[in-house]
């Protein structure tokens, strides 16, 4: 039986926008998407009809694009929105990149559909795409213990350790792009998984 096929047109990386953010936890999906594009000699330029930072990369033979929203993290489902529905984009063909507080920092996931699990910038895709089963790439941050923490944690950049182990973890996730950009989902989340 063959593997489970997912031919990714767009990558969406979730953060906020601004200097002040830049180097927060909650932007654990632009630091992605910022390696994509630079592994690919890409630069990203703002467009308004999108609401946000785009680029487009040449992967396995396909244009992809990369996405970062400029619309804050509860509004990311409005970019995303507007460049799948310009570039007709399948819901199931969009990877979305994201800080995940349920992984360790150094785990890196890859998972298919399900629920938002309280991440505004996924519960905003959900509900402006009308749909949730677009494969995510879930990055972690470690959860603060308590969830009355959890809005002050993200906002906050991670220690020196978690950063390392953070941007480690997006490495691993880059050694299964080859195989995410051949379509061979299982395969990758064997590699990223193991």
């Amino acid at each position: 039986m063959a593997g489970k096929h997912v031919d990714i047109q767009l990558v969406a990386g979730l953060g906020n926008p601004g200097s002040q953010y830049e180097q927060t936890r909650h932007n654990a999906g632009f630091w992605l998407v910022d390696e994509l594009a630079r592994l690919y000699g890409a630069h990203f330029r703002v467009e308004s009809k999108f609401s946000g930072a785009v680029c487009r990369i040449t992967a396995g033979g396909r244009d992809i694009w990369l996405l970062k929203p400029d619309t804050f993290m509860n509004r990311s489902g409005m970019a995303v929105r507007k460049l799948a529905d310009f570039y007709k984009i399948p819901l199931e063909n969009i990877l979305v990149a994201h800080d995940e507080l349920d992984l360790d920092a150094g785990c890196a996931r890859l998972k298919t559909d399900g629920g938002h699990g309280g991440h505004n910038g996924l519960r905003d895709i959900i509900a402006q795409m009308g749909g949730n089963t677009f494969p995510r790439l879930r990055i972690g941050i470690a959860h603060p213990g308590s969830k009355d923490k959890v809005v002050d944690y993200v906002l906050q950049r991670p220690t020196l350790d978690e950063k390392i182990a953070i941007e480690q973890s997006i490495d691993k996730a880059l050694l299964a792009w080859p195989l995410l950009v051949e379509g061979e989902w299982d395969k990758a989340v064997h590699r990223l998984h193991s």
